[in-house]
């Protein structure tokens, strides 16, 4: 693994993703390149992803040990967590992609939209994932059939947009170091589609 390019990140993520819903991954979780990747790091991106247990990261990229930095929040949710674990993904190791991912059925959005049309806001911490969501389900409207999917894929490019305005990820960004991308996974498929910014 050497320096990559913001476009050749994205060309390793979107090839992993080829093989893995292929059903042709190349690597497995083998201790031997657990160990042989523990002297130190440089990841070639950083993945911005749902709890969701159907969607491992590491695994929907076919990427082993070493080559992505992972975080993952409810309907991938930025808070302060969130937004220091990506500036430190940037800035620290200086990884030149960001990908928000986002999945099909996801079920805090649909959370939000129950929350929404019920008029009953989940307290405590899971009532702010529901408010961080709902503006991408207000956007779409809850009148559609597709209301989950269609706030999915507007609550990433939200998310992206979010991302878009931190002052280092803006920096990296402007000066061609950096490039953020907004995706959604098909738990049916395994196949991983880029959206339009």
């Amino acid at each position: 693994m050497g320096p990559y390019t913001p476009a050749q990140a994205l060309d390793a993520l979107i090839d992993g993703n080829r093989r893995f819903a292929s059903g042709n991954p190349r690597y497995g979780h083998d201790i031997a390149l657990a160990a042989a990747a523990s002297g130190g790091q440089a990841p070639f991106a950083m993945v911005l992803g749902c709890i969701d247990s159907r969607v491992p990261l590491e695994a929907v990229f076919d990427q082993t040990f070493g080559c992505i930095c992972v975080v993952r929040s409810g309907g991938h949710v930025l808070d302060e967590a969130v937004l220091g674990s990506v500036e430190f993904a940037v800035g620290e190791l200086a990884v030149p992609l960001v990908m928000v991912l986002g999945h099909v059925r996801c079920g805090a959005v649909g959370a939000t939209v129950d929350a929404l049309r019920s008029g009953r806001r989940p307290s405590a911490s899971l009532g702010y994932l529901v408010d961080e969501i709902a503006p991408a389900v207000h956007e779409v409207g809850m009148d559609r059939d597709d209301v989950v999917d269609a706030a999915l894929r507007r609550h990433v490019g939200r998310t992206v947009a979010r991302l878009g305005q931190d002052a280092l990820v803006r920096e990296r960004l402007d000066a061609g170091r950096l490039d953020l991308v907004g995706a959604v996974y098909d738990l049916d498929s395994g196949k991983v589609e880029l959206l339009q910014p």
